[in-house]
């Protein structure tokens, strides 16, 4: 057994890694088609403006140029924005604007596309997209969510007065009652935490930028499009809903990704005008992004102020609990990006914490900045992050020992399964112990030490808790596919995207261990919106839950289809029929026929008509949402004379439900944390507030996090399956994200003396961290 996972040490070799390592991997621009044009895109260099004019007179006769598209070329095409209703008070709804693929009017944020230019190489495009003419007249930006919500702030739309997106007021049906309940509770508690965090702004910066290539066809006039996506189905279904195209008309392909995390779910504007232009200009357009459009164009993450207070009795118990957010969806509505600080936020609550009552509520609104949308958590790091804050503010008011008040208030496995004040349900989960073996794991009891011998060096040392609670699965709906080709294979296609989650290695082995196959009989599909599988993306942490539990059901219908062609090959009744280890038996018999040859004689049966399905098997099914948990600690020292941090040591326990692979769990883990340590310690988007223009522009200026900024993790897992789906999986990719940020902000807060470090935003920076150390000494 391995100490750290407890699990078994056997290794499993990623059949993914071959073929990348060894250069072999087909990403968007390793694909050229023959007679391939390549797209440039003119971008707004302002904020907030008026298009004037666009002449593309002198870019038109450009050496290489093949065309140049603008908004007149659009016609046809509908709005960008789609999100789901989202209630608001009042009776009123999100309000989503129209976002044009290429900006006619108007432009709403820096970097927003106005005109392709399309030419024969990726460099004459370039060189003539800057001989496009383009006359602004510059208007007032604003790029504060908190800002555009005050009075008399630039309006960004007309539709949302006061820049209100939407003023949700939570999910409890009668919110104006629950709210006075709550505020009672408050009025009358012994003791109220209250904390005020932002949420910065980030951008995801996958290894390999957004790309892809349009083609049309005008025989059949359909679409067909190469793009990095998290799921071609979720991609064809934006585009047709955008373009007003039936499902036959548009084939999207996705191959190797590197890198997604929420980043490349639905089209932007480049997908439909790379489309828009294959029709117009007979041949395909390829374009690849560039890092600086990656800053300018992705969508970016976060950017929500959160103010929350927890009232607590004389013992120490959490009574209620109170959140208000202020949520920046950027220019457009992005997409679900409205549910990011609203129902995608709430689910996370109360964590690991027994709270009766929660009052909840947010106003999204909009600003002249890139449209937000979800990056690895979505809601889910800002909740545990602000929750977690606001109960270290509670053990300090009370003086009780942070870690003796969450252990007061956890949720007990005996509550199991645990209705919430915000309607969710969680099915299952054993709090305490993971606790407890996270501390045994952080080495908690020699920390005085660790801090005795920091400060003989000078230095302030912290330790840092978060206990975090989540959501996964999403979207409930998914598909898979078992087919038969032949020669004792076995293939499985599904909807999900594999963008590095290890698809390709962990399902087969689920399917390869169930039915008691090799694993090498079984191989992997995916990306292709034509296999017609109903589901959506890659997201949320959902695909274990959601196609595990869809091929599974695939799994059981194969066998049932197989047991009558068994039994008619073994001439013998069906119920004395057994599947075992690859084969279907005859009940105390040494008789059988192996899976694959009942597969090759149903396809038989079905070529001659004797059987209307063979053992092709398609199936769907709908996964409720599950609740990953876990206990991470981090252990920060700092250098009061400059600021400079390093996290010392980082420990985690998380709780995924049953892992497939207990290898691939643990580079989810490691990845997520990073991806945590990252926003915690140097990542962080800035506008000018006078221009709107992007500071942050480039990694000159954009940090992200290196080897030497990431500590030793110590993690282990601790399994509590999940009852929602057949596998008892409970989804792994976000939970360090989501937990990384309060462990490292609380120990911050636990090393400054004075409480100096109490209420600094992330990212703690060594000047942010110096200034505090500065007012501690004083």
């Amino acid at each position: 057994m391995d100490a750290a996972t407890g699990h078994s040490e056997e290794k499993h070799v990623r059949v993914e890694d071959d073929p990348l390592v060894r250069g072999h991997g087909r990403y968007i621009a390793d694909a050229p088609l023959p007679n391939q044009a390549y797209a440039y895109f003119v971008r707004s260099p302002h904020a907030a403006a008026r298009i004037v004019s666009v002449d593309t007179s002198a870019a038109l006769k450009a050496p290489g140029v093949v065309g140049v598209l603008t908004a007149q070329d659009m016609a046809g095409v509908g709005n960008l924005g789609r999100h789901p209703p989202v209630p608001g008070r009042g009776g009123k709804s999100l309000i989503i604007p129209h976002r044009p693929a290429l900006a006619s009017e108007r432009v709403v944020h820096i970097g927003e596309p106005v005109a392709m230019v399309v030419a024969e190489s990726a460099a004459a495009a370039q060189d003539a997209s800057e001989l496009v003419a383009v006359e602004y007249e510059e208007t007032t930006p604003v790029t504060d969510a908190r800002e555009a919500l005050r009075d008399g702030a630039p309006q960004v739309w007309p539709q949302a007065p006061g820049n209100v997106a939407v003023d949700w007021p939570g999910p409890n049906p009668n919110p104006d009652e629950n709210a006075r309940k709550v505020d009672e509770i408050f009025a009358a508690a012994k003791y109220v935490a209250q904390v005020a965090q932002f949420n910065q702004r980030m951008v995801g910066n996958c290894m390999e930028p957004r790309g892809a290539t349009a083609i049309h066809d005008p025989a059949s006039d359909s679409y067909f499009t190469r793009t990095c996506s998290q799921g071609a189905g979720a991609m064809r279904e934006g585009i047709m809903a955008i373009m007003s195209l039936p499902k036959e008309k548009v084939r999207v392909i996705t191959e190797d990704v590197g890198g997604a995390f929420g980043i490349k779910t639905g089209p932007y504007p480049e997908n439909i005008a790379l489309l828009v232009g294959a029709k117009k200009f007979r041949r395909p357009i390829h374009w690849m992004s560039t890092r600086s459009e990656v800053f300018l164009t992705d969508n970016q993450a976060r950017d929500i102020y959160s103010e929350a207070a927890l009232a607590l009795d004389e013992k120490g118990k959490f009574l209620a609990l109170r959140v208000r957010n202020v949520g920046n969806l950027g220019a457009y509505v992005g997409p679900v990006g409205a549910n990011i600080p609203t129902a995608n936020f709430t689910r996370c609550l109360p964590g690991m914490y027994d709270i009766k009552y929660l009052d909840v509520s947010a106003k999204c609104a909009f600003t002249n900045t890139i449209p937000t949308a979800p990056y690895r958590g979505a809601g889910r790091p800002e909740a545990s992050y602000i929750l977690e804050r606001v109960v270290d503010e509670a053990a300090r008011i009370t003086g009780i020992d942070p870690i003796k008040l969450r252990r007061r208030n956890l949720i007990k496995k005996s509550a199991m399964p645990y209705k919430t004040a915000v309607g969710t349900t969680y099915d299952s989960g054993d709090f305490e112990p993971i606790l407890d073996q996270a501390l045994a794991l952080a080495d908690y009891d020699g920390f005085k030490k660790r801090r005795r011998e920091s400060q003989k060096r000078g230095k302030y040392r912290g330790f840092g808790i978060c206990c975090l609670l989540e959501h996964s699965g999403g979207a409930p709906i998914e598909s898979a596919k078992l087919s038969f080709p032949g020669n004792g294979a076995l293939l499985l296609t599904l909807n999900v995207q594999n963008t590095g989650q290890g698809h390709a290695t962990v399902f087969p082995r689920v399917i390869a261990q169930r039915l008691g196959i090799p694993f090498e009989t079984v191989s992997h599909s995916n990306g292709d919106s034509a296999n017609e599988l109903a589901g959506y993306a890659s997201v949320g942490s959902r695909s274990a839950m959601t196609a595990g539990h869809a091929i599974v059901k695939a799994m059981d219908t194969v066998l049932d289809k197989g047991k009558p062609i068994a039994a008619a090959m073994l001439e013998t009744g069906e119920a004395d029929i057994v599947y075992r280890s690859g084969n279907f038996e005859v009940v105390g018999t040494d008789r059988r026929v192996t899976l694959f040859e009942v597969a090759a004689r149903a396809a038989e049966m079905k070529k001659r008509g004797e059987i209307a399905e063979d053992l092709d098997t398609k199936s769907t099914t709908e996964t409720p949402l599950a609740y990953p948990n876990g206990v991470h600690i981090a252990e920060v020292e700092i250098d009061p004379d400059t600021g400079r941090m390093t996290v010392a040591a980082y420990t985690a326990v998380d709780d995924c439900g049953r892992p497939l692979d207990a290898m691939i769990v643990q580079g989810q883990t490691h990845g997520s944390i990073v991806a945590g340590l990252g926003q915690a310690l140097m990542e962080n988007v800035v506008y000018d507030s006078g221009s709107g223009q992007l500071v942050t522009g480039s990694f000159m200026d954009y940090a992200m996090p290196r080897a030497d900024d990431v500590p030793a993790m110590r993690d282990a897992l601790y399994d509590v399956p999940a009852t929602t789906n057949p596998l008892g999986v409970k989804g792994v990719g976000e939970a360090g994200t989501t937990a990384a940020i309060a462990a490292v902000m609380n120990a911050v807060a636990d090393a400054i003396p004075g409480g100096a470090g109490n209420r600094l935003d992330m990212p703690a920076t060594a000047q942010r961290l110096w200034e505090a150390c500065q007012r501690a000494k004083q």
